[in-house]
Parts: C-alpha cells; structure tokens; sequence
C-alpha cells in the first residue's frame, strides 16, 4: 500500500509462495469464445491445516463450438475431476491453466470441477495476495483472501479477465470448524450445522468481478442498522466484526453512513440495494470486496473540521461504484476505478471542510504525482503492467482538472451519470475512451487532447510567461494546443485568461502568478 495516496485497493502481484501470478492481459482466444455466466463454490475449510477441498461449478455461454474449455487455477491446488455438461472429461493441469478436451456445442455449458489442497498463502496481505491464515487477539482462526492482483485463480477455477463477469451473480458454500462464522457477499441464504461442523450459503445475484468472489472466517458478530438510500430504498447496514470489538461497532457504522451519504451524492444510489451493504474486520488493512469490503484500518480515525474520518473505510466503500459497479475493461484503463474513487475521497473533505480544504488536497496530491510512467499505458496489459502510484492521485487529479476545464454545471452531472447511466454499469464496462467520448459530449468540447495529454504522456503542461513590456506579460502554453482557462493574479487582483500556444497578453505591475490554486500539473516558465 502507498499511504502517501491513501489506497489498498490493488496489490503488486508476486503471488503467493514467490509464484509470478497476474490477473489479466491478452485474452486467450479459447477464453475469449466464452461468457461467464455464474460461479458456485463449495468448499470446506480447514484452517488448522490451512487446506481448502471442495469443487466449483460455472454456467456458461460459449458464442461457438470448441474442443477445448480453458480455466485458470493454481498448480498449488490439486484437481481430481473435471466434468462437462454432465460427462467426465480428460484434462491437464500445467502452467496454473486448467484444459479440458471435450466437444462441447456452441450455447449454454456447464461444467463441474473438484480440486483441493494447500492455497498460496499471502507473504503480506492485501498487497501480495493469497490466503491470510491469521489467529485473532484470543488466538482463535482468523482467515481472509486477497486476490485483486493475481486474480481469484488463486483459490477458484475461473475466467481470470476484467472483461468477464458472471452475469447471473455467485454462490459460496463455504464449511467450516463449528463455531467460526463466514462472511461472504450477497445474501445469507442459509446456516446448517451438522456434528462440529457448520456450511454458511451465500448467494449474490449481481454480476461481480473475480476477485471480488470470496469469504472471511472469524468469530464475527453482525451489528446491523437500517440505511435508506438517496432513492428512498431500504438497505441494511452491516459490519461483520469480531465479537471483543462490537461496543465499537454502533459508532463504525455511524462513520459509514456518514461516507455513504457523501458517496451517493456525487455518484448515485448505492449500487447493491438488493443485498446489503456491509464492512467485515479482517486480520489485512482492508479492500473492495462488493457488499463486503475487508476492514483491518483498527478504528483509526481522523479529524477533518470536527468530524471523525476513517479514510480506509470511505476509500474502500467508495469502490462499491468505481471498480465493482463501473468496471474497466481492461486494466489498462484502471485509473478509472482507481483514480475517480480517490476523487471521492476528496469529495469528503470538500462536503465537510468546504472548497478550500478539497482545494489543499487536491494541491498535495499534485505534489506527489510521480509521473514515471503515464497512467494509461497500452492495451490488453495485466495488472503487473498497470500498477503504478499515479493510477490513484494522478487519476483523481486529472479529475480535478477536468472539473476546473468543463465546470461545475457540466462536470458534476455527467460524474454522476458515468457512475448511473446503464451503457456504463454493472454488465457493461467502459474504457478510458468511453469516459473521455462522455464528458465531450457533454461538455461539447473535443476533450481528447487533455485526456491523451495527461493520461498518455508523463507530460506537464508548460506555461510560458514573458515580459513584453513594461507592464505586460504575454502567457502562453508551448506545449499543448487547446483553449484552456487558467487562473492569473495580477497587481489587480485574480483573472481568467484563455490558455493556448497563441497566448494571452495581461497587464501587470507585478509578475503575474499563474494558476495559484493548482488545477493543473505544470511548469511555469518566467522569460
């Protein structure tokens, strides 16, 4: 995690017991024929042993005839069957690649794997991802996954591509040591307890992405509180916390609500009212889990103008849009999930402290822009490729200057609808593209050249002030041909001047300071 972009949502992925594992790329042609449709995972726990065994069954929709179904899964995991539509099929195990030869037809399929053993183990939770077998403060078992990075291959035979989810949800049917609880996205369905063991049914019927499919076990209790949505809907409230920590929990979710009423402002209804919306204590810092985001920041809480802020928490919740609800394609264009959710992170200091406060923020947050590498890079790139700093603080400053170039009146609404509008959401994913044809639209401005300029090159825009007289300065950008407004102080107070490679002539009796709230990442040149 780097703290200094307050972000744990993806880690970098040299996976579990030093495997190089990675989530994503060039989708493989056997791979590319297939739609997920659902997943079904039973399996049975045993932390003690620190083992999983059990079979997943997937629904999918093939678009042709193949002899071959491809599925990715560990090799540290053993498989012992696979079956299709019915029928044992032959298979090979190599290279964490599941293929099974079989003639199956073009339309729906269904195939049923069973496998078990040992799961990689997370070296440094949730930044390397894997199985954390932890012990709680009484020393009781403690389990949580992470898998953004290397993708849910790590403990599931899966489709492992940001392009594909199960349209029709997932269901875990996770066992464990009777007296443990697992907690698990979507809806409880059912508990059946049999000797000294207990199953835990959970069901969601949103489609989901891969590494949001999994379980924490803990000695949880459920602390729950109605939320009504900004569209008038009823949600419960949850926070799955270990059972010596529930007088904090009434106060956590205080906290919660308070994100979550920021958070639907500028972005929209909570995108999962049908199930819940939850937080569970895990033995890592925290992560997007839809309708179950992982929470370990402690209840280490802020003060911003009075108020207590728990960052990870607003961070982390605020992926229930950016990331779960409006998915890249690829992960080359994860700045969107990544960069717009830490913008939201500022719509809570700008909400509680006022403008000037977001206005400081997002100033730092200029500061530490790296700019090593751009933050859309290519295509068909895998998460090792992608994950830089500046997908966070660079992604939510981009933001900040589009907001500034459009203005409020255009900028705000059309966040709202990339964030609402179905073309964008939930089956639907979008690429850097789509968001930059978006507020074009809306803005009706050719917006491409500041998306390329700031999202392709690691390029500042640089402003070039020369004196051409004794009291004027001609303000010109040398590299970037677009109108742009910049913000100039003069002797006389603030102005704003078009910005272009033209240039603008100002009149001053003192060097004129040049955009001084900081709304974009330049240099400023004094000739």
């Amino acid at each position: 995690m780097k703290l200094k972009i307050l972000s744990v949502a993806i880690l970098i992925s040299v996976s579990c017991l030093g495997q190089n594992l990675k989530s994503g790329g060039k989708l493989k042609p056997e791979q590319a024929i297939m739609d997920i449709r659902h997943y079904a995972i039973t399996l049975d726990v045993d932390p003690e042993q620190k083992t999983i065994n059990g079979f997943t069954e997937i629904d999918l929709v093939l678009s042709q005839a193949t002899d071959v179904l491809l599925f990715d899964l560990v090799n540290l995991l053993k498989v012992d069957k696979a079956i299709v539509n019915g029928k044992e099929q032959k298979f090979t195990h190599e290279n964490d690649l599941i293929r099974i030869t079989s003639r199956v037809p073009a339309g729906k399929a269904k195939v049923r794997i069973s496998y078990g053993g040992k799961p990689g183990e997370s070296e440094r939770a949730p930044w390397i991802g894997g199985f954390t077998w932890a012990k709680d403060s009484l020393g009781r078992p403690f389990v949580a996954i992470t898998c953004q990075g290397e993708g849910a291959k790590i403990y599931f035979p899966c489709k492992d591509h940001p392009s594909d989810e199960p349209n029709e949800g997932a269901a875990l049917n996770i066992t464990v040591p009777k007296g443990l609880y697992v907690a698990g996205p979507g809806l409880l369905k059912s508990v059946n307890t049999k000797g000294n063991k207990t199953t835990y049914n959970w069901k969601t019927n949103y489609t989901i992405s891969n590494y949001c499919i999994l379980f924490n076990v803990g000695n949880y209790k459920v602390v729950s509180r109605p939320y009504t949505t900004i569209d008038g809907n009823k949600v419960p409230m949850e926070f799955y916390v270990l059972d010596y920590h529930e007088k904090k929990a009434k106060r956590h979710l205080e906290l919660f609500e308070q994100s979550a009423r920021i958070l639907e402002k500028y972005f929209g209804e909570y995108p999962w009212v049908k199930e819940k919306m939850a937080i569970c204590e895990t033995p890592h810092l925290g992560m997007e889990h839809q309708t179950l985001n992982a929470y370990g920041n402690q209840f280490r809480y802020q003060n911003v103008n009075g108020k207590d802020f728990d960052w990870l928490l607003h961070h982390e919740f605020g992926h229930e849009w950016w990331a779960n609800k409006v998915t890249n394609v690829d992960w080359a264009d994860m700045w969107i999930q990544e960069g717009i959710c830490t913008y939201g992170d500022a719509m809570f200091f700008r909400d509680v402290a006022g403008e000037e406060a977001y206005q400081q923020r997002m100033a730092q947050t200029a500061m530490r822009t790296e700019n090593k590498k751009p933050v859309v890079q290519g295509k068909d790139l895998d998460t090792d490729q992608v994950y830089i700093g500046d997908i966070y603080g660079k992604g939510a400053f981009f933001m900040h200057t589009l907001r500034y170039v459009i203005g409020d009146e255009i900028f705000f609404p059309t966040l709202k609808k990339l964030a609402t509008d179905p073309k964008y959401t939930y089956d639907n994913f979008v690429s850097t593209d789509d968001v930059e044809k978006l507020f074009s639209t809306a803005s009706g401005k050719d917006l491409k050249p500041l998306f390329d300029f700031y999202l392709r090159t690691i390029n500042k825009l640089d402003v070039i002030v020369k004196q051409i007289d004794d009291k004027k300065y001609r303000v010109t950008a040398s590299n970037f041909d677009m109108d742009l407004p910049l913000e100039v102080v003069t002797d006389k107070g603030s102005q704003k001047i078009t910005l272009n490679k033209t240039g603008t002539v100002v009149e001053s009796a003192s060097m004129p300071v040049i955009d001084p709230k900081v709304f974009y990442l330049k240099r400023v040149i004094y000739e």
